[in-house]
């Protein structure tokens, strides 16, 4: 949930540049495309410059389907680009993050098929440990309601601070209880966290800002763990219209970002981070509508 790095450089250019592209393209709007060559599946994305769509759109060819990526800029728009029925599926995000846009847009994105879990990381170019962190220092956080609580529940974890209550999915700065935390936290644009690596003792990096920081999953000095059930909601999600969670062309397309190759590709794409999972439909759901109604209480 897809942030000013070079991927965010001209986020309104981009933006627009994709809604006129949607715009002149037609097909979804008037139900979901054929995933034929004349109309194509399309789905939004965040950098679509990543290696695994190009295998992914490979793939799908083999099949006979042809798919199209739409790059977004902006986390916020390929959700709104599925409701507005510019899109036929979106794959950027995680449940966490889908279920806030439900709830704040009276929303019904469904997801329809998980991708992977990426572990959210602490990195620092000045100390090799947690433990060599010092009392008071500074750690950058993002600052997008969904990935800063888990950044927060990672320092917790870390053994760096301590939340009001254990803290959740939920938690905010103001939830931390300074007198029983070694670290202080600034929140930041999840981009600039790699950039304010050269002003703070540590920071909480997105997996997918993590190589502009020149950085890889394996200089993290703390992760999360992708296989908790803390980790559930930030599973990464194929997601669909309410009315096409059914789909049998989308489910083959979900099954055929898991073939080995496309797996390959993500992976070397992550930083060797991703975890990859394949939780059905219904469970997804499941977890999506818990977590609404607790963003809804």
């Amino acid at each position: 949930m897809s942030s000013l790095s070079r991927r965010h450089v001209g986020v309104a250019a981009l933006a627009t540049t994709a809604a006129l592209t949607l715009a002149s393209c037609g097909g979804a709007a008037d139900g979901a495309a054929s995933g034929s060559e004349d109309d194509p599946i399309r789905i939004g994305v965040v950098n679509s410059s990543e290696p695994q769509w190009e295998v992914f759109e490979s793939a799908a060819a083999d099949e006979g389907i042809t798919v199209r990526m739409v790059n977004f800029s902006d986390y916020q728009l390929p959700n709104q680009g599925l409701s507005d029925g510019d899109l036929d599926l979106n794959q950027f995000q995680h449940l966490q993050f889908l279920a806030k846009y439900n709830v704040n847009t009276d929303s019904d994105l469904t997801p329809i098929g998980a991708t992977a879990v990426y572990p959210l990381s602490l990195f620092s170019l000045d100390y090799a440990s947690v433990e060599e962190i010092p009392e008071g220092g500074e750690i950058a956080i993002p600052n997008d309601e969904t990935n800063q609580a888990r950044a927060l529940l990672v320092l917790q974890e870390a053994g760096l601070l301590t939340l009001e209550g254990g803290g959740s999915a939920f938690s905010t700065p103001a939830d931390v209880i300074a007198e029983e935390s070694r670290v202080s936290v600034t929140p930041v644009d999840a981009a600039q966290t790699a950039l304010a690596l050269q002003d703070v003792a540590a920071s909480i990096i997105n997996n997918d800002f993590v190589a502009d920081a020149g950085l890889v999953a394996e200089d993290a000095i703390f992760s999360d763990d992708p296989a908790s059930d803390a980790a559930a909601p930030y599973i990464n999600i194929w997601v669909a219209d309410a009315e096409e969670a059914d789909n049998e062309t989308f489910a083959q397309l979900v099954e055929l970002y898991h073939s080995p190759e496309v797996e390959e590709a993500a992976f070397e794409s992550s930083g060797g981070s991703a975890v990859f999972v394949n939780n059905p439909a219904d469970e997804l759901q499941e977890i999506l509508a818990q977590i609404e109604s607790d963003f809804a209480e």
